[in-house]
């Protein structure tokens, strides 16, 4: 009969999550890589257990050592051209550079490509983190892509049914053409659970189009809002049960979104109200 595990051990991926380094997932990819040491001696199982009062890991050379902190939770509208990472050999921006003051180590939830901007989540919880990016979660992370063209409703459902790219099948658990920017392009909001590397951006490419331009606008309901890029934001309680809620286009995609012309003659209204108000009301933070 097998021996089961002693209670005072715990899975190797959520003691190095734990110590606030990385997402339990980087974390695997640290061991598969022969990155990290248990007791002196390379470890490449990934569901090893460690006694974290009595074991030694070490991840390329240092000593790991828990340290309790106040879990972080943030907001951070990432720019274009900016590495999702902590270090780059090569040089580049990383996120890291946007957090020079604070004195916990944060970590990135998930990614977002070089050429992408918008809504990330930084963290020092790295259950949180392992609860975001898990497929069996199937969070979606929504987009707006400016494409180089106009899709047809026809290749819009194509995307809803499902695509093959480099990794597997995808599909849009939601994409809806949202506005024009010419007569010749147009923005489509379009939302994704998989995260696999460019996804969004082959996604178009399979239907013809290739992306002009790629923001993340929100996760699960936390929305990117008005923060400014480049800047960050904590998130309240409230703001982190919203990334394991759907957002309102998602509940109800049968109800029909007004026209241009009714949007901008609403957009017109309020800014006539406002303009008459003496001391308009603050936008109240998403977050």
């Amino acid at each position: 009969m097998a021996k089961s595990a002693s209670p005072t051990q715990i899975r190797l991926n959520k003691y190095i999550a734990e110590c606030g380094l990385t997402s339990r997932r980087k974390a695997d990819e640290w061991i598969d890589s022969g990155k990290v040491k248990l007791n002196g001696k390379t470890v490449y199982e990934l569901g090893v257990r460690v006694n974290p009062k009595k074991d030694k890991v070490e991840i390329n050379g240092k000593v790991l050592k828990a340290k309790p902190q106040n879990q972080v939770y943030i907001a951070f509208n990432k720019p274009t051209h900016v590495m999702t990472t902590l270090s780059d050999p090569e040089g580049r921006p990383t996120v890291k550079d946007y957090f020079p003051q604070l004195k916990v180590r944060l970590f990135p939830v998930g990614r977002l490509d070089w050429d992408t901007e918008g809504l990330l989540l930084m963290t020092n919880d790295g259950d949180f983190a392992q609860s975001v990016i898990h497929p069996s979660q199937e969070i979606p992370k929504t987009y707006m892509a400016k494409l180089d063209g106009q899709p047809s409703e026809a290749q819009l459902e194509k995307l809803r049914r499902g695509v093959s790219i480099p990794g597997g099948k995808v599909k849009a658990l939601f994409v809806e053409r949202v506005k024009k920017s010419s007569d010749k392009y147009d923005w489509v909001r379009i939302s994704v659970a998989e995260g696999k590397n460019r996804q969004v951006r082959r996604m178009f490419e399979k239907i013809g189009f290739d992306v002009k331009k790629l923001r993340r606008v929100a996760i699960g309901a936390l929305p990117l809002g008005a923060l400014p890029k480049g800047s960050h934001a904590y998130i309240t309680p409230q703001g982190l049960a919203k990334v394991f809620e759907l957002p309102k286009w998602m509940k109800d995609p049968t109800k029909k979104r007004l026209d241009t012309r009714k949007q901008k003659k609403k957009s017109a209204k309020k800014k006539n109200v406002q303009k008459k108000t003496s001391s308009p009301r603050r936008k109240k933070s998403p977050y």
